[in-house]
């Protein structure tokens, strides 16, 4: 996923507030992976019965810095369970990551199933913003392995209280441990005290058709973290009833790094909450840009025939009416020629 964004310190602060796959230089080739990697554990870990926010302390290379993650899980039965959840890793010298990540669990009830005690182990899809000599930076990508142990204690009206332990190992950059402590809540009511099994299947698709206008902000995954004014434009089509397919029109903006507009589209996991009010989505696709220019003074970097780039979103809608629904989407655009942006975006949407 924040707002997990860049708020705070805009490149950094998104990475800095609440809320980078083989080897660190696989370009945009490297969307086909991303791709794969996320929606198949998204047509499960998505169909979330909970959702978490944690924050605590990271340790690598020596120093200490903050660490947070957002996470959607769900059960696989009794014992075991599937989780989603974007993990930002702080900020030490030299480097700034965070990423997507996807962990299976096996969990012990204890207690009437109140007390919760669990380990997970998942593949770790990182973005590394690395500072070099001189003042430039690269956006290197990887995949890592993360280990977790969690405790969580079950309240009875939805509430979850938890404390969890990571271990970070990736291909490139520091190892890093954290703990972290957070809340997480039940969007499923359980039918017994503690976690749910299984999720509630429906039989109808979570989405119609939709289209949606939204405003919003781009920050530049750089060393100063540039920021920009977004636009963009959607049309939403639910395929399946827990999928839905994308095709809009982004407007990055006008920074002194990046300067891109282009055709999108996306692929998406969804699921529906509180007599379908409430929607979650996870999406990854393909950037197409239209019209692009970059400042290569920083990096180097030529991008004039690059124009294919990653796409990763995590969206939240919410109906207001029989046909209105606002909008919050989060993108992550995934370039070879270390211009990836974060793209902040609110709007309002029509369903028909």
């Amino acid at each position: 996923m924040t707002l997990p964004g860049r708020f705070a310190q805009k490149r950094h602060g998104c990475r800095n507030s609440l809320l980078r796959a083989a080897a660190a230089n696989v370009p945009c080739r490297r969307a086909p992976s991303v791709l794969a990697a996320l929606l198949l554990t998204a047509s499960g870990a998505v169909h979330a019965q909970e959702f978490s926010l944690l924050g605590g302390v990271s340790r690598g290379i020596g120093e200490h810095t903050y660490t947070w993650a957002a996470s959607y899980e769900e059960g696989l039965g009794e014992y075991f369970a599937a989780s989603f959840a974007w993990l930002n890793e702080g900020h030490v010298t030299g480097h700034h990551r965070d990423g997507q990540l996807a962990q299976g669990w096996v969990r012990l009830p204890l207690a009437g199933r109140r007390l919760v005690f669990s380990a997970g182990i998942g593949p770790y899809r990182y973005f590394d913003t690395s500072t070099e000599q001189g003042g430039s930076y690269s956006d290197l990508h990887g995949w890592g392995v993360v280990y977790s142990l969690r405790a969580q204690y079950y309240m009875s009206n939805r509430w979850i209280a938890q404390m969890q332990l990571n271990r970070v190992q990736v291909q490139r950059g520091p190892n890093t441990n954290s703990a972290m402590i957070g809340v997480a809540y039940q969007l499923d009511a359980p039918d017994v005290p503690g976690p749910r099994d299984w999720a509630p299947s429906r039989s109808t698709r979570v989405t119609g058709n939709e289209v949606t206008a939204y405003l919003g902000e781009t920050v530049v995954n750089s060393t100063d973290s540039e920021t920009s004014l977004a636009a963009a434009f959607e049309y939403r089509r639910g395929i399946a009833k827990y999928f839905d397919w994308t095709v809009g029109y982004l407007h990055e903006g006008n920074t002194n790094l990046v300067r891109r507009d282009g055709l999108t589209t996306q692929l998406w996991a969804t699921r529906a909450f509180f007599d379908d009010r409430l929607t979650l989505g996870l999406g990854a696709g393909i950037y197409f840009a239209v019209r692009q220019q970059s400042n290569t003074d920083v990096t180097g970097d030529n991008d004039t025939d690059d124009r294919f780039a990653g796409i990763v979103s995590m969206s939240a809608s919410y109906r207001f009416g029989e046909r209105w629904t606002t909008r919050l989407t989060w993108n992550r655009i995934v370039t070879r020629y270390n211009r990836d942006t974060d793209v902040i975006l609110a709007g309002v949407g029509y369903r028909f």
